[in-house]
């Protein structure tokens, strides 16, 4: 998808749609909320954390229609982070199927994983452990022969 031209490491956001990739994006671009539409395709931006040292953030779409596209992006990644809505945890089952995909790719073998618990100062999200359990991370890398997730 073009993103092997960057020097800095690779961080890619992906998750299902309406899971706040792209605010999260803008956030750590900005500093600031901002109103964002549904992704179409992808945005990417550097985030500079130093003089020296940036990363190269990539927030994927997460519809349906987009995701058998997600294996395009994983070429350069070096850090994953997944993201899911932790207010409406009648999505948690989609997203723990949709994880479970992401990170059957052998391209992900090695690769640092973080799953975001976002929304999560909203009235009734679920805990980091509710998340964590409907999300099976307790044995979902490790089944597959990698290390374990960090939730946050």
């Amino acid at each position: 998808m073009g993103h092997a031209q960057s020097s800095s490491p690779q961080v890619i956001l992906m998750g299902l749609d309406s899971a706040g990739k792209t605010t999260l994006l803008a956030h750590l671009l900005t500093g600031q909320v901002m109103e964002t539409s549904p992704t179409i395709g992808f945005n990417v931006g550097t985030l500079n954390l130093d003089k020296k040292t940036s990363l190269t953030v990539w927030d994927v779409g997460g519809q349906k229609s987009m995701r058998d596209n997600w294996r395009h992006y994983l070429d350069d990644c070096q850090a994953l982070v997944f993201v899911v809505d932790s207010s409406d945890p009648a999505r948690l089952p989609e997203a723990q199927k949709v994880l479970k995909k992401v990170l059957s790719e052998k391209k992900l073998e090695g690769v640092p994983l973080m799953v975001l618990a976002n929304k999560n100062d909203l009235p009734n999200a679920m805990t980091i452990q509710q998340v964590s359990t409907q999300l099976l991370l307790p044995s979902m890398r490790t089944c597959v022969g990698r290390s374990r997730p960090a939730v946050v």
